[in-house]
């Protein structure tokens, strides 16, 4: 199966002309997800002794399992965080995938380890870390926050053998992201819950009283939120800075789906204090239109990373040797895909500034959106939009109500939108990171709600 034939020849250009028609489809498919018991019916069999052949296979997954999956780049994909890849960003992807790149070291892979780290360094730069500043591309926030929060704990006990045992425990507010409980989870650490702000965001007020009221001796982090996902609103970002200062402790900044906001000078402001910040993770596959999966972990300093994850072993040590900028060494990983490149290939393709428009385009069409909220009398606004998010409530209607018409929408093929929670009650939020996403598109939304 490793030597090349004629039918090796024909199914490279059946994925190529596939690959290439998915990619210039506008607007792409919606899609819906299918039972498990349908899927086994429509596709059969596929893993048998003797192979059921390449062209098969990619009939089968072009016909049954990928209209099986929601295509998370529709227009009108409002859920959760959308993606919307650049061309450039998903074609190189597929040059990533061809070319057998192994982005663990800088041995193995300079080249694509320091395309990475170009595409690191504008990150860094607009957070305005210092030139020393670096990190890794990891598979998502979760991955980064888990990393993140285990260097912190690092230099928290860090020649201080008494901490060895104890507990540790991070402060974020009860709207920070579900990774951080996860990853506190993993590390058998605490989530101390800071009061939060009307709006779920962290504030300088509740940060006080956290360490007014709280027994804060086993804390070893301040996680802040750079846009929450339900309600996409920004800590205050300076405000956990000084707690974290007071505390001698380390400032990680989630910002997987917010952060990119840092390109867009119309909500630069939202982000103030995010220069004093131990770590930050923003993701390119939410709101910097790379293909999934691709977060982009900075650490101001690295040092600290690099001790906590180095690994050590005896077919390892000619790596760690070299002193090298190995990935590997910032994070919990060691095998890891070249994956910031195809986010690297389309900054240096479009630009920056095609970066700076197309997020203003985004936040333009938010504020558009809230506006139309605003005037339709059975809608109310929730949360004034800091970033690309609207959360607002149907008046009248029930969980029931909402579920029954999300189903509907995505059935029919016109849209994906799911309802969320706010305050314990069941209400609508769109999330709008895709450029082409047009107010024509949330307004045939917004009028299905009548």
């Amino acid at each position: 199966m490793h030597r090349r034939d004629v039918a090796t020849e024909v199914l490279t250009q059946a994925i190529v002309r596939y690959a290439v028609e998915r990619l210039r489809l506008d607007p792409p498919p919606l899609d819906n997800s299918r039972p498990e018991a349908d899927l086994r019916a429509m596709a059969g069999r596929t893993i048998t002794p003797d192979g059921i052949g390449g062209l098969e296979a990619l009939r089968i997954f072009a016909d049954v399992l990928a209209p099986s999956c929601i295509s998370t780049d529709h227009p009108r994909f409002f859920a959760f965080v959308p993606v919307a890849p650049t061309e450039a960003a998903m074609l190189f992807d597929l040059v990533v995938g061809s070319s057998a790149l192994y982005g663990g070291s800088w041995l193995e892979g300079a080249g694509a380890v320091f395309a990475e780290n170009e595409a690191l360094r504008w990150l860094a730069d607009l957070a305005g870390f210092p030139p020393g500043a670096g990190g890794v591309f990891v598979s998502g926030g979760s991955a980064a926050n888990l990393s993140a929060l285990t260097a912190a704990r690092y230099r928290w006990r860090l020649g201080r053998p008494d901490r060895e045992t104890v507990r540790g425990a991070v402060l974020a507010s009860a709207a920070a992201h579900s990774s951080v409980v996860a990853a506190a989870r993993v590390m058998d650490a605490d989530v101390i819950e800071v009061p939060a702000g009307a709006a779920g965001q962290l504030t300088a007020q509740g940060l006080r009283r956290a360490e007014d009221e709280l027994d804060l001796d086993r804390a070893f982090a301040v996680v802040a939120t750079a846009g929450t996902t339900n309600a996409g609103v920004v800590d205050d970002l300076d405000a956990a800075a000084d707690a974290a200062e007071g505390l001698g402790v380390w400032l990680h900044v989630d910002g997987a789906y917010g952060l990119a906001g840092l390109a867009a000078p119309s909500v630069r402001h939202l982000f103030i204090g995010i220069d004093r910040a131990d770590s930050f993770v923003v993701d390119p596959h939410k709101w910097l239109f790379a293909p999934y999966d691709c977060a982009a972990l900075l650490y101001r300093d690295p040092a600290i990373a690099r001790a906590t994850f180095t690994q050590h072993a005896e077919y390892l040590e000619v790596l760690n040797e070299r002193h090298d900028w190995n990935p590997s060494d910032y994070a919990y990983h060691l095998s890891r895909r070249a994956r910031g490149l195809p986010f690297w290939f389309s900054l240096a393709t479009y630009g920056t500034q095609a970066y700076q428009d197309a997020i203003e385009a985004t936040l333009t069409l938010t504020r558009d959106a809230a506006e139309l909220i605003r005037v339709t009398p059975h809608l109310e606004l929730l949360v004034e939009p800091e970033l690309s998010v609207v959360m607002f409530r149907r008046v009248g209607w029930t969980s029931t109500d909402y579920h029954a018409w999300s189903d509907r929408l995505l059935t029919e093929g016109t849209a994906f939108v799911v309802p969320t929670t706010w305050d314990g009650e069941a209400v609508l939020r769109c999330c709008f990171v895709n450029p082409l996403t047009t107010v024509d598109d949330v307004r045939v939304v917004f009028d299905s709600l009548a």
